[in-house]
């Protein structure tokens, strides 16, 4: 039971049903007792019904529904919650990390302005870590791996590289976007259509 609780799988929405959050099972019942959410009972993509707490605490745990046990027997776990006075959809930065700097590029080799297939190319250190460099936005870009490992521990002119652009660090998007569906949790599908690919955050 504790594995089900603790697993990131209810969606949070803000009142204007708009993807904001990611919440473990245990939070979503806490916020659901006190009153700050209600969850969607979802029967198909036109079929969702807010139910508040005491409410949902009653209905029956259908085939193919998480649940958890409790003294007056299993209970259904909510896949997605709609909070109750919050309306706004905050912005946030991508995490760093390889797969942000590829999307930052766009697959684009940095010195060289070539497309990279996934295998072709990694993360370059503009200045090269046995060097002082450090691993920031404005220090990595996407490099070709022939041009990486050629560039080795130098600067880029040493290199006889030049970078296409200096990089910075992205801009701050809808946290909506930045919202991984990481465990095929098909009821958020109707919510994150137009986030498909998007990167992982830390709810």
């Amino acid at each position: 039971m504790s594995d089900v609780l603790n697993k990131s799988t209810v969606l949070v929405l803000n009142r204007n049903w708009q993807a904001i959050a990611v919440k473990t099972p245990a939070e979503a019942f806490s916020m659901m007792a006190t009153g700050n959410a209600t969850a969607l009972k979802i029967s198909g993509d036109d079929d969702m019904t807010p139910v508040t707490f005491e409410d949902w605490m009653t209905l029956p745990v259908t085939s193919g529904d998480n649940s958890i046990g409790t003294v007056h027997g299993p209970v259904r776990v909510p896949t997605v919650l709609v909070l109750a006075r919050f309306d706004r959809v905050p912005k946030r930065r991508p995490k760093f990390c390889a797969k942000a700097i590829w999307e930052r590029d766009g697959g684009v080799c940095q010195y060289t302005g070539r497309k990279l297939k996934p295998n072709e190319g990694n993360i370059d250190h503009i200045v090269p870590v046995s060097r002082g460099g450090k691993s920031t936005w404005d220090n990595c870009v996407l490099a070709d791996k022939k041009v990486n490992s050629k560039k080795g521990s130098k600067l880029p002119d040493e290199a006889g590289l030049k970078l296409l652009r200096r990089p910075t660090a992205p801009r701050e998007i809808p946290v909506s976007q930045l919202i991984r569906n990481t465990y095929q949790v098909r009821d958020w599908e109707v919510f994150l259509d137009h986030n498909k690919g998007a990167f992982d955050v830390t709810a």
